[in-house]
């Protein structure tokens, strides 16, 4: 009997599951399907589709553009959504909406986030209760669009689909990700030109990774929490990240952080990726901003890593969503501590002693012999899963901090330069109404390393070590002056000395100091040299010295004469002498 009742129960149990989704009307409820993606949308494809969906639904998208024109004279366009209609931030802070910004095709053959971005906007338009109301979304359907036209099967030998994809160069054989300190192309300009317009709270960066082999199809890189405002970094790690990762437990993916590897395979451990100012999220937090790159594994089926991306990025709208009231104000007071701020670091390094413990999710790695080399060679065992706990190394700590000055003043010539930059970035600056000389800080660059092939177009200095002196210098109506009291202090700190990494200096636009213009005819020379050595002691002392400790340099006639040169008055000034120079006290002065 007991058994009759329990054979019922499961009978009755089941017809009800059988009923579930079923109408009154007795019609079955058709169960929700999500699209199987083998494709990717061509570019010209792409923006039908999105342009169509702003038409359809022109309440709450609308397509904005930008007086750009991309490398190939493309139009540069994003959409913007919100519930309200709103296009534009309001200039009312009470009324400021909190700015999430997706970026796709950045490298246009990890096309992920473009069809899940199409997918995000189907949602959110066809049930605007999902679109949280204090919220902008601003999307790049496609930003290197060069690259995007440039469709083959093959250009990624590691990934797995889709079909056909865009490639990694731009129109100019630019990575795009390594492009937003130079902005060498047209298309990182009118990005940028919008980044700082839309000054977004959250930025994400969609990406497909490559390297180990491990179990997750998502994988996170989050702005590198030191380097991060403090306001902005403590809420990043103590309440979005986490409510992102549960987010994404919640939609069935588990997420690590992004898989860069101290050793060779992951159980070595992880190690926080430091993005540069070169990089968009390294850019973005010059601004305040947390940056997250969305990176999909490369040999999981285009499908699923669709997927995943749309999942996490329907994630990121709840998410900023539910907080973007603690986001916009940490946002606002982060702006307004970096106008006071008095020193910037421009340099990290990763501290090795300090890490957490995070369970990884991973494949075997083992070695086995290659049938075309007969080396030994990397293999991971995918029938041989695993859980592990590893150590994640996510601590930079500062290798050089710098002061910042009350101003930097710029000769015209170099300010004229560098100005369409600086505008882009809405930089404040004034010009001399008047002739004045001042006493200010320069440096001489004293040791730099330049490369001898190019990197993204340009021979990147690096190491760059330079000598500080005080010096009266003559400036002249019309030079540059840059007030260090604005947001943008961070980013002139980062672009304006010499020693940072993705200085203007680093990626040569100030290489003309370093050629010496003016030299002399050793004959003619010998003479005034004497004299030098008579007149200067010092300099015959050093001469001395340096022929007793250098056995070539004692037997050289020239290198002795140039030796006396570049100590003399006869040296131009301005060779190797940075041409921006360092204002640190206040004075009044007339600028206009």
């Amino acid at each position: 009997m007991k058994i009759n009742i329990f054979i019922a129960a499961l009978l009755v149990s089941f017809l009800v599951l059988l009923s579930a989704g079923k109408p009154i009307n007795g019609k079955t409820k058709p169960k929700a399907k999500r699209k199987v993606y083998t494709v990717t949308p061509t570019y010209d494809r792409t923006m039908q589709v999105f342009d169509s969906m702003a038409k359809k639904f022109p309440k709450h998208c609308k397509a904005v553009s930008r007086n750009g024109f991309t490398d190939s004279g493309k139009e540069f366009k994003i959409y913007v959504v919100s519930k309200d209609g709103s296009v534009t931030q309001s200039a009312d802070p009470a009324k400021r909406k909190t700015v999430l910004f997706i970026n796709n095709a950045i490298h246009p053959g990890e096309p992920d986030g473009v069809d899940a971005s199409i997918e995000l906007l189907h949602t959110l338009l066809n049930d605007t209760t999902k679109i949280p109301a204090d919220l902008l979304l601003c999307i790049v359907p496609m930003f290197n669009i060069e690259g995007a036209m440039n469709r083959g099967c093959c250009s990624r030998a590691n990934q797995n689909g889709p079909e056909e994809y865009g490639f990694r160069g731009s129109g100019t054989n630019l990575d795009l990700n390594r492009d937003f300190v130079k902005m060498d192309s047209r298309n990182t300009q009118a990005l940028v030109s919008f980044l700082r317009d839309y000054k977004p709270d959250v930025f994400v960066d969609t990406h497909v990774s490559n390297g180990a082999d491990y179990q997750y199809t998502m994988t996170l890189i989050e702005t590198q929490r030191n380097k991060l405002h403090p306001l902005v970094s403590a809420l990043m790690e103590t309440k979005i990240s986490p409510e992102l990762y549960a987010g994404m437990r919640a939609k069935s993916w588990d997420m690590c952080p992004y898989v860069e590897t101290k050793g060779r395979t992951p159980e070595t451990g992880l190690v926080g990726f430091l993005e540069t100012p070169r990089f968009s999220t390294g850019y973005t937090t010059l601004f305040n901003c947390m940056g997250f790159v969305t990176e999909t594994h490369m040999w999981k089926p285009y499908n699923d890593r669709v997927w995943a991306t749309y999942d996490l990025l329907l994630t990121f709208v709840d998410v900023v969503g539910k907080n973007g009231a603690a986001i916009r104000k940490a946002h606002a007071q982060a702006n307004e501590q970096t106008k006071t701020q008095q020193a910037f670091t421009l340099n990290w390094d990763l501290d090795t002693t300090q890490f957490t413990t995070i369970d990884f999710k991973g494949f075997e790695a083992t070695y086995k012999t290659s049938s075309i080399s007969g080396q030994q060679r990397l293999f991971y065992d995918r029938s041989k899963p695993f859980t592990k706990k590893i150590p994640f190394y996510n601590t930079y700590v500062p290798t050089q901090t710098v002061t910042k000055p009350e101003a930097y003043l710029i000769p015209a010539a170099w300010m004229n330069k560098i100005l369409p930059w600086l505008t882009i970035n809405k930089v404040e600056y004034f010009r001399f109404e008047q002739d004045v000389l001042l006493p200010v800080e320069a440096y001489v660059i004293e040791k730099t390393n330049s490369p001898k092939n190019p990197y993204e177009s340009h021979f990147l200095h690096s190491d760059t070590r330079v000598r500080k002196t005080t010096q009266q210098i003559q400036f002249y109506a019309g030079d540059g002056v840059i007030l260090m009291d604005q947001e943008a202090n961070r980013y002139l700190m980062e672009v304006l000395e010499p020693e940072g990494e993705d200085s203007f200096f680093a990626w040569n636009f100030f290489d003309g100091i370093l050629n010496q213009k003016e030299w002399f005819s050793d004959y003619v020379f010998e003479e005034k040299a004497e004299q030098i050595l008579v007149q200067r002691p010092e300099i015959k002392t050093e001469l001395e010295a340096k022929k007793k400790a250098d056995a070539a340099f004692a037997t050289d006639h020239w290198a002795q004469l140039n030796f006396i040169y570049q100590r003399s008055e006869f040296k131009e000034p301005t060779h190797n002498r940075y041409p921006v120079f360092r204002l640190m006290q206040s004075i009044n002065f007339s600028i206009r």
